[in-house]
């Protein structure tokens, strides 16, 4: 099957080599452009441009897909189906409807949950028992096209959003290969979505999303943490500076009626603060300008007295 490939984070790498290792034709991938990175801002390459140079594919950088010379490029690439795996642009109808087959998009959810930008860090946030993947025909609308194939993966009680991208990432690789046969044969089987998400949209997460409010119920600062390990961190302040949390558990409140903040304990079991409800107990965390480490080896070079009040 000739295939063209549109994709731009590590997210999107394992099904690129997926299709490659299944014997697809791949006539052309197409990423994102460079963007500057570092302190000297040299250009970066896409993670799906340097996997795509690595296995002799050629790549395609357009500024702006809509742009009618990409069309033509496209066009005269004949693919018989274009996979889209977050790419990172609004696909135009033009190339949604440019290939016999379509355009088919591997979806880091169990559609019609979570439409959007951010279904994997969302899923931990809500507290879901699993999450998955949908192989979707696109259309016009924002992750409404209709559905192919799913794959349910459960969420472990330790999930992060890292653990669970590796998770999903490699499921959809495998899902999207498994089903690209039933297309080309004409047994695939579509069925509509309906109207409206079964969730609410999975917005992009934002760096601000990692403040930490001392008022929530501590197990939804506990979600939140792993949610956004390891980006872009849950935080707080500490004399001052940002207090990464990269680890923490619910713990019973020895003194409940302590305003949400205080830090109840400072020892070998951590770095205990009241929450709006319970006690949210930092196992590891990173200061400013310092390494990630355990709470307790952190306690043994800065003194955190109890009483303390969250952020300082």
């Amino acid at each position: 099957m000739r295939v063209v490939f549109m994709g731009t984070p590590d997210f999107s790498v394992g099904t690129l080599r997926e299709l490659v290792k299944a014997g697809h034709e791949v006539v052309g991938v197409v990423s994102q452009p460079d963007k500057p990175k570092g302190r000297g801002k040299n250009l970066q390459p896409t993670p799906v441009k340097e996997a795509a140079l690595e296995l002799g594919l050629p790549v395609y950088q357009p500024r702006r897909v809509r742009e009618p010379e990409f069309f033509e490029v496209l066009k005269s690439l004949q693919p018989d189906v274009i996979v889209v795996v977050a790419f990172g642009q609004i696909i135009p109808d033009s190339i949604l409807n440019l290939a016999p087959l379509g355009c088919i998009n591997v979806h880091a959810s169990l559609l019609p949950k979570y439409r959007g930008a951010a279904p994997i860090q969302w899923a931990v946030i809500d507290g879901e028992k699993e999450s998955g993947v949908t192989i979707m025909k696109m259309d016009a609308g924002l992750d409404t096209g209709d559905m192919i194939s799913k794959v349910v993966v459960p969420l472990a009680e330790d999930e992060t959003g890292g653990s669970l991208f590796d998770k999903l990432s490699e499921a959809g690789a495998k899902l999207l290969v498994e089903t690209l046969p039933s297309l080309a044969d004409g047994t695939a089987v579509f069925e509509k979505q309906p109207e409206e998400s079964t969730t609410a949209y999975a917005s992009m997460i934002q760096k601000s999303m990692g403040n930490m409010d001392w008022n929530r119920p501590a197990v939804e600062l506990e979600r939140l943490v792993r949610a956004l390990s390891p980006w872009p961190s849950a935080f707080t302040k500490l004399g001052g500076k940002t207090l990464k949390i990269w680890k923490a558990r619910v713990e019973k409140s020895p003194n409940p009626e302590a305003e949400p903040g205080t830090v109840l304990r400072a020892d070998v079991q951590g770095l205990w603060i009241q929450t709006g409800e319970g006690v949210l107990n930092i196992t590891e965390l990173q200061l400013e300008g310092k390494k990630r480490m355990e709470t307790q080896a952190f306690l043994r070079g800065y003194t955190v007295e109890p009483g303390r009040r969250l952020p300082d």
